[in-house]
């Protein structure tokens, strides 16, 4: 599907980067033909064809195989609501499907410059940005297709150990024009040849149709709605600018001024928080009525609600963990916008004491969308990640949706419960509901300037603290 190490096709040798075979034993790096004459030359056509046959193999054992090692058999994983179950075979083909089918979202490279500059890439400063494209990505396949979608090529896919570039500060990376060519798609290690195992799928046209436009929305091009370009440029409204680094605060607002400057989605809405609170009215104002519409202007539009929390001071308070936890099992979240400690992440599950991610940090060529039959590869991840929850930063956004008022009266009552619960380790919630509108509480509509749940409010002076927009990034 992607080509086998991003990482070592622009910033290192090819050598050392080992994939691993289904016996457990590490593949030579690949060699050319050196004109040794002709039994080495067989040789090495042996190795080249073994390699195919344990790549094919791999289509159709190596999931089965890396997940039952990567991920315990006794706890389920939760992937956005799903539960799974790694003792059974099934179950590790139905999480293959729903992973692989979340949009994945990377650096890109060789893309138009962005407007005003001469960076014709992100690489290094925009995957906070990128983490909430995906965000936005999953939001919008719940919204006009269901939760219950999947990629149909998803089994498809062969799954590669990838290395991401490491984090560093921008002033560390290699310049731009420095960074070697991508591998050649010949080289990709996805399979689609028909003497590769795949199992037979149904191709939805509707379906594919709006696959490719959200890819398409989210593509970077000048005029893609929730493109690179156009978040950007809605980001210099905020101070910011191309290069920069993002906070998870400050992307929840780029996402809401995207969609509210869209005309792709009028039926879609964005909420964010206030000072880590929910204002009920707001929030129905949005969605509208779900009687009889007698005002057009008022037809009722779903919306995703976007809350910027901080869970902690200077690293993640583990009295969280379970709160976290519960957010990921509602049927309303559409994932986590944060990462660790200069690293942003996109989280959308977990295992046990373990989240579940997408991780932006690839840099890969740019694909031009605007043709019908772009490729759909690498806009999807085969291979899935985990980190340890005590290790994710405390500033993050998370995401919730809301189809109608129904939906959203349920999240709430839902939220309610799991904030409140007695078995809840934090003193203070990470976020709270209020009634009414939020100027009857004098919360001006403005970027808030603290992103600190209730837990690390006072009376008195704020402590000082590292601000949620210095978080990121890399």
């Amino acid at each position: 599907m992607n080509s086998v190490s991003p990482a070592a096709t622009q910033y290192g040798s090819p050598e050392g980067r080992r994939r691993r075979n289904l016996s457990g034993r590490h593949d030579p790096p690949q060699m050319g033909y050196q004109g040794a004459g002709r039994d080495r030359a067989t040789d090495e056509v042996d190795k080249i064809k073994s390699k195919l046959q344990t790549a094919w193999n791999s289509v159709k054992y190596g999931w089965t195989v890396k997940m039952k090692t990567q991920f315990s058999r006794s706890t389920p994983l939760i992937l956005l609501s799903k539960h799974y179950y790694f003792g059974y075979e099934d179950d590790i083909e139905q999480f293959q499907r729903d992973f692989v089918s979340r949009v994945w979202l990377t650096y890109r490279r060789d893309f138009p410059a962005l407007e005003g500059t001469q960076l014709t890439t992100d690489c290094g400063w925009g995957c906070m940005i990128r983490s909430a494209q995906m965000m936005l990505a999953q939001a919008l396949l719940m919204h006009l297709l269901s939760r219950d979608w999947s990629w149909p090529e998803a089994l498809n896919t062969l799954f590669v150990e990838m290395e991401p570039l490491r984090s560093s500060s921008p002033h560390s990376l290699p310049s731009f024009s420095s960074i070697s060519s991508p591998v050649s798609p010949s080289s990709h290690l996805y399979c689609r040849s028909t003497s590769c195992p795949s199992k037979p799928h149904v191709q939805n046209p509707h379906q594919e149709h709006i696959h490719r436009d959200i890819l398409r929305w989210l593509s970077d091009c000048p005029d893609a709605p929730f493109g690179l370009h156009h978040m950007v440029k809605l980001g210099g409204s905020l101070g910011k600018k191309a290069g920069d680094w993002y906070g998870p605060s400050i992307v929840a607002h780029i996402v809401r001024k995207a969609l509210e400057t869209s005309p792709q989605v009028p039926e879609l809405s964005v909420y964010v928080s206030q000072d880590c609170t929910v204002y009920r009215a707001d929030v129905e104002q949005l969605l509208g009525t779900d009687g009889p519409v007698t005002d057009v202007s008022n037809t009722g539009r779903a919306v995703i609600i976007l809350i910027p929390v901080r869970l902690g001071g200077e690293s993640f308070n583990p009295v969280y963990k379970q709160c976290i936890k519960e957010f990921l099992q509602m049927p309303a979240c559409v994932g986590i916008i944060g990462g660790k400690p200069k690293h942003s992440l996109y989280f959308i599950g977990y295992q046990d004491n373990h989240l579940l991610y997408l991780d932006p940090h690839y840099c890969q060529a740019h694909v031009d969308t605007s043709k019908a039959d772009f490729p759909l590869d690498t806009f999807h991840c085969n291979s899935p990640r985990k980190m340890s929850i005590v290790k994710m930063d405390p500033s993050c956004t998370i995401a919730f949706y809301a189809r109608n008022r129904a939906e959203f009266g349920a999240l709430c009552d839902h939220v309610t419960k799991v904030l409140s619960s007695p078995s809840a380790e934090e003193k203070y919630p990470v976020f709270s509901i209020a009634e009414g509108h939020a100027q009857e509480f004098h919360v001006p509509e403005v970027l808030p300037r603290s992103s600190y749940p209730l837990a690390h409010r006072s009376r008195g002076t704020m402590p000082k603290r590292p601000s949620s927009d210095e978080f990121e990034f890399l």
